[in-house]
């Protein structure tokens, strides 16, 4: 009995495979092609988010009240990120954002640097409507108009808070920002106790006539309600640095009025005012624990330059 060997049966065979294979690699090619297109679409328009996000801001930079908030609105779940670089001397604030797409997040896209813009949050704020709150940084004339960022989702509520405090909140409106009593809520918030409040179910503890804030086993230190505000709302890595990019400003600013004091006074009009300590003071800041010191010396010459025939500022 022959055993006969179809050809055309193992041509026939190939041919379909080597078909499959080629198909299967065009379709890997265009599902890589599309896969592409689309992420770099996302990072063109988290770029531009970004962008968007810093021009909103800067309303809240030329008001001067005490406090002013707003909020920003987006169109898809996003995630803004806040990195604070000070590897320059005044350093910059920047901003890139990353959509929710397809159940996940896409990659943070570019970031948009601003060197004159002062955020304080966590390292990534996540949400579809977000609130922000500004106040003036004086130290002891205005440095910046420094920015907290949180989610509308995220909602603190200030316990035994001091009555100025209590009082701003209440003026200022926001609404993920409450005082009083939070136990009547069930909603889940974050706590922030001041000083004579029970220490149980505290998320944050503010020592307010100490100067310090306690969060997530860190503490950080501050002067002026505006550094306050700006420990509670954000982690210590962004805090520090944010500060060391605000006392760098300071100097800078402390440079310039120590110059027009020099300027004044060869015209026969002594500012008596000291600013080359306060500028020898910044020069010297390490962190947040410097502070208390270099508040004494910012008080001590503003009092300086209230009482001056030449003021500086």
């Amino acid at each position: 009995m022959k055993i006969r060997k179809d050809k055309r049966g193992i041509e026939f065979s190939f041919t379909w495979l080597f078909a499959i294979i080629v198909g299967a690699v065009i379709l890997i090619l265009a599902i890589y092609a599309a896969t592409k297109i689309i992420s770099t679409g996302q990072s063109e328009t988290g770029a531009a988010a970004a962008k968007e996000i810093g021009i909103l801001l800067n309303p809240l930079e030329t008001s001067f009240q005490e406090g002013v908030t707003t909020s920003i609105a987006l169109p898809t779940d996003t995630r803004i990120y806040n990195v604070c670089d000070n590897s320059s001397v005044f350093g910059s604030q920047k901003i890139s954002t990353s959509q929710k797409s397809f159940g996940g997040f896409s990659d943070p896209s570019v970031e948009v640097g601003f060197p004159n813009k002062y955020i304080f949050s966590d390292d990534y704020e996540e949400g579809r409507e977000f609130y922000v709150f500004s106040k003036p940084f004086e130290f002891p004339f205005k440095v910046a108009d420094v920015i907290y960022l949180t989610p509308s989702t995220e909602k603190y509520c200030f316990i035994d808070a001091p009555e100025d405090i209590e009082k701003e909140l209440n003026d200022l409106g926001q609404e993920n920002l409450l005082t009083g009593n939070c136990s009547i809520s069930n909603e889940e918030m974050i706590r922030v106790c001041f000083g004579g409040s029970s220490t149980n179910g505290c998320d944050v503890r503010v020592g307010y006539s100490q100067r310090y804030v306690e969060k997530n086993k860190s503490t950080m230190h501050f002067e002026t309600d505006a550094l306050m505000y700006a420990a509670i709302f954000s982690n210590t890595k962004i805090y520090e640095c944010q500060v060391q990019r605000l006392i760098a400003r300071a100097k800078g600013l402390a440079d310039i009025y120590d110059k027009k004091a020099n300027l004044l006074s060869q015209k026969d009009c002594n500012s008596n005012t000291n600013t080359f300590s306060l500028v020898n003071g910044f020069r010297n800041y390490k962190d947040s624990s410097d502070l208390g010191s270099l508040y004494i010396s910012a008080k001590e010459i503003e009092r300086e330059n209230d009482i001056s025939s030449c003021p500086l500022w």
